[in-house]
């Protein structure tokens, strides 16, 4: 599972930005920094534009990101995808057929570990690595793991993006806007 050629996942923080999205080439969107009362509106409103939304469980104001948290997300709003750090919400995610993100932050080699032990447990869809600057990072996780590998963090310019794939990523979380108009088709 690809996401048809498009190298970046807008990643949005706010709903004016989601707005102009909706009319843009992008087909999947991450939803970030979001309240709960605003769920309904936000994924219907993608969904009517035929965007496929990811929401970062864990940034949902209102709602504890666990597997009941969850369960709710996915049976009352059916999104594309989810996305967290916690293992409760990707292996629930998994089960309700929904596409599950696994974010992990490697700082050092501890964290490399302790994240890759993590993921053998989860076996998420992607995992999303950040710092995604880290390219050398990303090859490592992705030869680790076997799992399509999403750079996040620290990707501020083209050749941040360009070498980010180069190194193996299947695509870029960000919420730069100059990137995303930068690689929107046209």
């Amino acid at each position: 599972m690809e996401f048809h050629e498009q190298k970046i996942l807008p990643a949005v923080r706010q709903i004016k930005d989601l707005e102009k999205l909706l009319y843009s080439s992008y087909e999947y969107i991450v939803i970030l920094d979001i309240h709960v009362g605003q769920l309904k509106s936000v994924v219907s409103l993608a969904k009517q534009h035929n965007k496929k939304v990811f929401l970062h469980v864990d940034l949902i104001h209102g709602l504890q990101s666990d597997g009941h948290a969850t369960e709710f997300l996915c049976q009352e709003y059916k999104p594309y995808g989810l996305l967290s750090t916690k293992a409760s919400v990707i292996m629930k995610a998994k089960q309700k057929g929904v596409v599950s993100i696994q974010r992990i932050f490697l700082i050092d080699s501890s964290a490399m570990e302790k994240s890759c032990n993590l993921l053998e447990k989860t076996k998420p869809d992607y995992i999303e690595v950040l710092p995604g600057a880290l390219t050398d990072v990303i090859a490592e996780v992705k030869e680790r793991t076997g799992v399509p590998i999403l750079a996040g963090g620290f990707i501020r310019t083209v050749q941040d993006v360009e070498r980010a794939l180069s190194a193996g990523a299947t695509a870029i979380t960000t919420s730069k806007k100059e990137l995303w108009k930068h690689y929107q088709k046209k």
